[in-house]
């Protein structure tokens, strides 16, 4: 399992559950690095994920929001940097030496 890859895995399936989670949101913030490593990312055409995003985690606690917003990101770009190294040719073929 990749850095992350739980609450990506998550927010992939909040939508067909119907909800805009926390974790969808943040899916919805990685979505064009995450189509181009060949996940399936719904297309969204409402405002900004990262807005919404913050907006959540504001009416959650406003005191928090900030540094729970930005631990989110790095748990979004742990997991895109590790699913790049993961697929990556030249990672492959030192693993296998």
């Amino acid at each position: 399992m990749l850095p992350g890859e739980d609450l990506i895995k998550e927010g992939l399936h909040d939508p067909v559950e119907g909800g805009e989670t926390v974790a969808f949101l943040l899916v919805e913030i990685g979505a064009p690095r995450l189509r181009c490593a060949g996940i399936a990312v719904p297309v969204s055409i409402s405002k900004p994920p990262e807005h919404r995003l913050y907006r959540r985690l504001a009416a959650d606690n406003s005191d928090s929001a900030h540094s729970r917003y930005d631990a989110l990101i790095r748990r979004l770009v742990s997991y895109e940097r590790a699913l790049y190294a993961w697929a990556s040719p030249t990672t492959k073929k030192d693993a296998r030496t």
